[in-house]
């Protein structure tokens, strides 16, 4: 019985994708953890830094990220204990709770965002820039064709 062909692992783009993406994350995770702040945490922090003025509910995170409301919850709890978010029960509704950034973390933003930027730069600048924006053009494409929304944690 004779078999047919099977492609080589490194044949497949899926491949090459997670092999990349996952160095980038893993990477990025190191470097956060000197911060005590997890990439879960840091897609929270960033989704609710600009809107400081404003109360939030953790239904708005829902919708922003596409994460479950569990999953919000947990991160959004971490966060408390850790003093980054304030949570406040809502006027109207006891079982909506407000949240938002505390200053601490409207500090912390920013410190976060450079050492991303930086990540970038360290597996990144190997592209030219227009390299880079055509991967970044060819990225968002697939995820808007196959309609992935939900931001990526782990």
């Amino acid at each position: 019985m004779s078999r047919k062909p099977v492609s080589d692992l490194e044949t497949h783009t899926g491949y090459w994708l997670r092999f990349v993406s996952n160095h980038v994350s893993q990477f990025f995770a190191a470097k956060l953890t000197a911060t005590g702040v997890t990439v879960a945490e840091w897609v929270i922090l960033r989704e609710m830094y600009g809107r400081e003025d404003a109360w939030l509910t953790a239904s708005a995170l829902v919708t922003s990220t596409g994460l479950t409301k569990s999953a919000i919850s947990k991160l959004l709890d971490r966060l408390i204990a850790k003093g980054y978010v304030q949570r406040q029960e809502h006027d109207e509704d006891r079982r909506v709770q407000n949240i938002r950034l505390t200053p601490e973390a409207s500090k912390l933003v920013p410190k976060l965002a450079a050492i991303a930027d930086r990540n970038d730069e360290q597996f990144f600048s190997v592209l030219t820039s227009a390299e880079q924006a055509e991967l970044m053009r060819l990225l968002r494409k697939l995820a808007s064709n196959h309609g992935f929304r939900q931001i990526p944690i782990d």
